[in-house]
């Protein structure tokens, strides 16, 4: 997510409205039987040269272990017009934290929404109602019957339908992509699914909070069947992963994923890049095809960078959408940017748009590979996100450098503790300021103090290590002291309270 400096008026240029409607509720007969999804990716129709020449060689980012993983099937059947989704969910779920677990905890995130979410049914396998569980806010506690070991599986299904939200803009809370608008729907988070278990600790799962993610992610496969009704409005599908139409189905394999977003409008424009192997699809509004080629451009330049220097881009296919919300918002393989940037946006590379789809780029690799803890410790990928908003533009615009410093960092003099979570008080100013901006300061002084050559090849590292994993600060520090020599600790004293 992209946290931004100006003020929030400026972002609602354009102000939707949408009346709710009645939505249908179909019975078990109505929805579809899972089938097996058969992808492939759609061919490059741009080739982007590609200019830079990094001079670092980054190692691959580490492979999972043999153990298999957590594998979701998703079957939804969406009625656009009346903002209804039905849904069928099988969890196929593998114990790979290393304990013996006795209960399994499930994420509802749409439960923070009144009115949205209704469970028609919840069973093991075998068809025998899940009994027992328990609802904290939107975390279901299911009891296992026997506990289950590590290694060992569980499978659950689901039947549910969302009645979608609507939320209004508002510069005093995060943004909301989850809902509709008069121009699309954002299906984010939208499923059930099980947080990662850490040793000693539990599972990582926490209340949402004012500002800031709270979500945390572990790696699974997934494979989605997204069926649209022919009585709809002609719609494209903005999605996290290659898919194939298959008549009105449109079905989707994301594998060694965080999640799995997607996105609707009748109204969605496409333009594609190809690099590197990599097709890339900027999705925008028909007013908006000046800023939506930049969108793609940035996008691009960035992902070429960020892999020569951090390691392959692990995708065949990364999203970019324009949004009917506040600010930009992060997920694997798909990303939003705010249509308040696409509205200001002048032909140049000093500005909003493109120094945000820089900063959600990066997010692929400190975010979606590197996992973190987004709510207790956010610095890790905003901090880092942030940050390479500078590489980007001194690699590739080094004429906006100046502005980039002027107006995204130092204007504001940013201060605080960079690893502070998001419940700390102090409101959205302390938390962007010391998070984000003081945390760019963070690497750039680690930078210089280090030399780029010893940065770039830590960080390279970095990602080699936690690839596919949820990293901490500790993870962070540890690798650091092995890959400097000097001394740092006056830079930790300086931005961390309690510094490693």
């Amino acid at each position: 997510m992209k946290l931004l400096h100006f003020s929030w008026p400026l972002l609602l240029l354009i102000t939707l409205t949408a009346c709710a409607a009645d939505r249908p509720s179909p019975t078990n007969s109505d929805r579809p039987i899972p089938t097996t999804a058969l992808i492939t990716s759609s061919p490059p129709t741009t080739i982007l040269p590609a200019t830079l020449a990094p001079s670092l060689s980054p190692t691959t980012p580490a492979d999972l272990p043999a153990t298999p993983l957590s594998h979701y099937t998703l079957t939804a059947v969406l009625n656009y017009t009346q903002h209804y989704l039905a849904v069928d969910e099988q969890i196929h779920y593998i114990n790979r934290s290393g304990e013996t677990l006795n209960e399994l905890l499930l994420v509802i995130e749409p439960l923070n929404y009144p009115g949205v979410f209704r469970l028609n049914s919840l069973t093991w396998q075998d068809g025998r109602p899940i009994q027992g569980y328990t609802l904290d806010g939107s975390q279901m506690h299911l009891p296992l019957e026997q506990p289950l070991p590590s290694g060992a599986s569980a499978d659950i299904s689901l039947t549910y339908e969302l009645f979608l939200p609507s939320p209004v803009p508002s510069p005093d809370v995060r943004p909301i992509p989850f809902g509709y608008t008069a121009r699309q729907a954002n299906l984010v988070d939208w499923y059930p699914f099980i947080p990662p278990y850490k040793p000693g600790q539990g599972w990582l799962a926490h209340p949402p909070g004012y500002f800031g993610e709270h979500l945390v992610y572990d790696i699974a496969d997934f494979e989605v069947n997204i069926h649209l009704p022919q009585e709809q409005p002609t719609l494209v599908i903005a999605a996290a992963a290659p898919g194939q139409r298959d008549g009105q189905w449109y079905r989707y394999r994301h594998e060694k994923a965080r999640n799995f977003a997607w996105s609707v409008s009748p109204d969605y424009q496409v333009r594609t890049h190809s690099v590197q192997g990599v097709t890339i699809s900027s999705y925008f509004f028909p007013f908006h095809p000046q800023a939506g080629e930049a969108a793609l451009n940035t996008t691009a330049e960035a992902l070429t960078l960020y892999s020569q220097l951090y390691g392959p881009y692990p995708r065949s296919t990364l999203s970019v959408v324009e949004a009917d919300f506040l600010d930009g918002m992060e997920f694997d393989g798909l990303f939003f940017l705010s249509n308040g940037f696409y509205n200001i946006y002048q032909g140049t590379p000093g500005e909003y748009l493109v120094a945000i789809a820089a900063h959600e780029t990066a997010h692929q690799w400190f975010y979606a590979l590197v996992g973190n803890d987004q709510a207790l410790e956010p610095w890790l990928d905003e901090a880092l996100c942030t940050y390479n908003e500078k590489v980007y533009y001194e690699r590739l615009h080094p004429e906006a450098l100046d502005w980039w410093w002027q107006y995204r960092v130092l204007f504001y003099e940013p201060q605080g503790w960079i690893n502070r979570s998001i419940y700390e008080s102090g409101g959205y100013r302390a938390y962007r300021d010391a998070v984000y901006l003081n945390g760019a300061r963070f690497f750039d002084d680690l930078r210089t103090t280090m030399g780029d050559q010893a940065f770039f090849t830590f960080l390279s590292k970095y990602v080699n290590q936690s690839a596919y994993h949820i990293a901490t600060s500790k993870d962070f520090f540890d690798l650091l002291r092995r890959s400097s020599h000097q001394d740092l600790s006056s830079i930790f004293n300086t931005y961390f309270n309690n510094p490693p």
